[in-house]
Formats: structure tokens, C-alpha cells, sequence
């Protein structure tokens, strides 16, 4: 059976892959793009969007199954718009504000997007879909393991049944969307699914962040800025990876459950960056001791950010149970998203 599946932030970093892989797997399905076009989306980033040069709106253009609507999600009129012109029976629920800096800078226009634009595709779902089918529609909640809080270095990682305890404005954003999806499911029988998942890296994401950061710095000749004294952990995963375990969890995965994805792969900031320098040296043919001291790494130390958290772990047992298991080597990863950010 055919299904309308609406991506929210389909131009984003994590999105823009979503959307490629889903258009390109699944033929016979109609792809909804959702998006407002933030300064971190990319319409460009999705095969077959070109942008207007009269309006500088993006539009479609030889894809048959791919339609891209310019909505915020906050617009709870324009939401419902979308549900009923294009018959929506799944959702992938990606849209959201999400760089941490940005949260205690601003935290109200994180909690507009990441929870009252939640709320509204949730309320478009319960008016639209026929909740006594559960086969027929999805709605899937991508969300954050920030929403766990933090771990100590010798913790066990995270699982689904660890409690919440967000430390920032995003993750707190985030735990609260997930709570009303799971909210929509008890009261509303909606048919939900929620994924927490780990650091993620590759093409396509904003500078902003820390391993495109890197890159782009050495690129520039540029210092690389590390927060406090770089001992925090993060376990990171290649967003091919994290694409197919969102359609893994979309196809296979029980409605009501949750689902974390990680990548196996805790490292320090200092270890990453050393490690990118390594693999960056080496692919550009160039020559260098680089090593964690700081010889031949331009490493800048500056303020910690506020309530920076130790470490995030990730145990995904429950989803390579269900049959996912991540495949991208690092090393390889980074040396595509190397190649990405020099062109």
C-alpha cells in the first residue's frame, strides 16, 4: 500500500539524507517535504529541488514521487493545510531547532518550534488519520539522547528505560516533545514511534557544529575552538547510518515503543579532533605531527559552555535486536565529509 510520508525539516542536515534515501527506496510512496528554511536547512541538499531565481523558493523538478511545501511547523493552520491537501498517512517528524549554544541564547524559540510545532503535527495527526487503523499511518518522533542528561565516566550508556533529566534549553525541548507524543499515543491511541540518538556527522551539516567546525577550520587555516579542556564524550554516528535506522524503526519497529541509536563510538573532543587532523593530513597529502599536546593542531581553548555535559553513551541493543546495526567506518566517514566541506 502506497503511503504519504511527511518530512518535517527535510532540508536540514539529518532530513535532506531521509529524504534522498526515502524518494529513491520507496518509488511507489508520495514524499512530502516540510520545511521552513532556517539558516541551517538546505533545500539545494535534496536531489530534484531547484531554487526559484524569481522568488528564491525552492521547487521540484524531475522527481516524480517528491512534493516540498514552505511551512513552519508553529503554524498550526498551515500544518493541517499540508495533512489534508496531501492526504498525510506517516510522518517522520525531524524539524527542530538544535544547536545547544543557540538554546541558552534563546530558549523560547526553542520551545515554539521543538514543542508547540510538535504539538501541532500531533493535532493535525488526530484530526486527519483514523487512530482505530494503526497499520495504516505512523507518526515517528526523531529525537535526542541529550534528554537522558548526562553520564559519569565509568556509567553504564544510556537505554530506553533511563529517566530523563535534561540539562539544557534543547534538551529540555526535546524530552517535552517526546513526552506528548507518547502523551498522544496513551490518550489519543495515536500510532507513535520515537527514536534518542546520538551525536551524528557527515554531509550536509551547518559549520556550526563541532567535526564540520573542524574541518572547515583546517580548511581555512583557522584555530580549532575547544570547550574547556575537550574531555567531553560523545558517541557519534555517521548519518547514513542514523537513515537507515530511522526506515528500520519506521518498518519494523512496535507503535508505542522507543528505540536509541548510537554508534559504538565514544570519543573526547580532543580525541575527535585529533583524529580528524590525522585523517585530514593524510588525505590531503600533507605532512605533520599532529598529536593531543597541540604540536602542529591550532587548537583554541575557550569558555566552557554553560552546564556542558561529561558524556553521552549509547546502548542500541534493542534496535540490533530488531535487526540494525551500524556499518560506516569512521575513518571512512570523515574522509567523505572531508571531501564534502572542500568542495
Amino acid at each position: 500500500m502506497a503511503r504519504n510520508i511527511l518530512i518535517t525539516g527535510g532540508a536540514g542536515f539529518i532530513g535532506s539524507h531521509v529524504v534522498n534515501y526515502f524518494v529513491d527506496k520507496y518509488p511507489q510512496d508520495k514524499i512530502v517535504v516540510l520545511d521552513s528554511l532556517t539558516y541551517a536547512a538546505k533545500a539545494e541538499n535534496i536531489v530534484g529541488i531547484n531554487i526559484n531565481q524569481h522568488n528564491n523558493e525552492p521547487y521540484v523538478f524531475g522527481i516524480s514521487n517528491l512534493e516540498f511545501v514552505l511551512v513552519d511547523i508553529r503554524d498550526a493552520k498551515e500544518v493541517d493545510k499540508v495533512f489534508e491537501e496531501y492526504q498525510i498517512t506517516h510522518v517522520i517528524h525531524l524539524a527542530a531547532e538544535s544547536h545547544v549554544d543557540n538554546s541558552i541564547e534563546n530558549p523560547n524559540i526553542f520551545v515554539e518550534t521543538n514543542v508547540m510545532g510538535t504539538v501541532n503535527l500531533l493535532n493535525s495527526a488526530v484530526k486527519y488519520w483514523k487512530i482505530s487503523d494503526n497499520m495504516a499511518h505512523r507518526f515517528y518522533h526523531v529525537s535526542t539522547d541529550e534528554v537522558y542528561g548526562a553520564l559519569e565516566l565509568d556509567s553504564d550508556t544510556f537505554t530506553e528505560k533511563t529517566p530523563y533529566a535534561p540539562h539544557s534549553p534543547y534538551s529540555a525541548s526535546k524530552a517535552s516533545s517526546d513526552h506528548f507524543v507518547r502523551a498522544y499515543h496513551d490518550t489519543y491511541k495515536l500510532p507513535i514511534l520515537i527514536s534518542n540518538c546520538s551525536n551524528n556527522y557527515g554531509p550536509h551539516q551547518h559549520p556550526e557544529k563541532l567535526i564540520p567546525k573542524i574541518i572547515s577550520n583546517l580548511r581555512d587555516g583557522k584555530n580549532i575552538p575547544v570547550y574547556g579542556t575537550g574531555e567531553n564524550i560523545r558517541d557519534w554516528l555517521y548519518v547514513g547510518d542514523h537513515v537507515r535506522a530511522i526506515d528500520h524503526i519506521m518498518n519494523f519497529g512496535t507503535v508505542g515503543e522507543t528505540y536509541n541509536i548510537g554508534g559504538d563510538n565514544e570519543l573526547t573532543n580532543l580525541e575527535i579532533i585529533t583524529q580528524i587532523c590525522c585523517i585530514y593530513a593524510e588525505h590531503m597529502d600533507t605532512m605533520g605531527d599532529w598529536n593531543v599536546n597541540g604540536v602542529n593542531i591550532p587548537i583554541e581553548y575557550v569558555e566552557d559552555r554553560k552546564g556542558h555535559d561529561l558524556r553521552y553513551g549509547i546502548n542500541s541493543s534493542k534496535l540490533q535486536n530488531l535487526g540494525w546495526t551500524p556499518k560506516m567506518d569512521f575513518e571512512e566517514g570523515i574522509k567523505e565529509t572531508i571531501d564534502y566541506y572542500l568542495k
